[in-house]
């Protein structure tokens, strides 16, 4: 019981530190998802270079990229830095409670960060772009955003563990950027053609194509989508492959 106490008073401290840093933070996660709804729907939109139900589209997966990489990157950025020569994490190794437990707020801060950042998006989108979602898929959708959330969570524990701080900017510009692009966030993935199967395996290998499938799965269902229930298992193996690896990576870190 100890424990939990301690494990819920570091989380509200991170989270109360985010509310100090609000304007950073709203920047961080509102300014690149914004202009690629503004450019990608509404500019190419109204000049007739994409049909106008892309915004149909398109606004689930900004979204789920939004939640997805805001988690990652809210799990990777600080680990890097509690990990560098500062050994910042020391601090929260003292405290009274299991080194596992340490790396499992990380990853649950980073997806509370990742869900307010997706959150965020929805009334950004309606107000810029003219679309209708099925709202009785609203359960379902923050579903698979926490699910979507926690898994970027965990890959961010990975990438945090692994990633010395000296390579911080080359690893947004190798892992980041093909996680993006790959995501499906700004297609759909079940529209892809077989002579693009290659790069539709790829896709299906990113743990975001499956955020983003599920988002439109259950917000605009006469999308072609990957089934929900293949999307909900698929996100939990990554919550739990993901989040083995990092805690393993964790754990080394630590304890070096």
């Amino acid at each position: 019981m100890s424990q939990l106490r301690t494990f819920q008073a570091i989380l509200w401290r991170d989270v109360f530190v985010t509310g100090r840093e609000l304007p950073s933070f709203l920047a961080q996660v509102i300014i690149q998802p914004f202009f690629i709804l503004f450019i990608f729907a509404k500019v190419l939109g109204d000049i007739g270079y994409v049909q106008d139900d892309f915004a149909q589209v398109l606004l689930p997966g900004i979204i789920a990229m939004n939640g997805f990489l805001g988690a990652l990157q809210n799990t990777t950025l600080p680990l890097v830095l509690d990990f560098s020569w500062t050994r910042e994490i020391e601090d929260r190794l003292l405290a009274p409670i299991s080194i596992p437990l340490v790396a499992v707020e990380k990853i649950v801060f980073g997806a509370i960060r990742g869900f307010f950042a997706a959150v965020l998006m929805v009334p950004v989108g309606f107000v810029m772009l003219d679309v209708s979602w099925a709202w009785e898929g609203i359960p379902g959708a923050l579903l698979v955003i926490v699910l979507g959330c926690l898994a970027g969570g965990a890959v961010g524990l990975v990438i945090g563990t692994s990633v010395p701080a000296r390579r911080v900017n080359v690893m947004f510009a190798v892992i980041l950027t093909p996680l993006l692009f790959t995501g499906s966030s700004q297609f759909p993935w079940r529209s892809l053609s077989d002579d693009l199967l290659w790069f539709k395996v790829i896709c299906a290998l990113n743990p975001l194509t499956y955020v983003s499938e599920g988002m439109r799965a259950e917000l605009v269902p006469s999308v072609p989508h990957i089934p929900l229930p293949i999307v909900l298992l698929v996100l939990v193996i990554a919550i739990a492959g993901f989040g083995g690896l990092g805690l393993r990576g964790f754990m080394k870190r630590a304890l070096d």
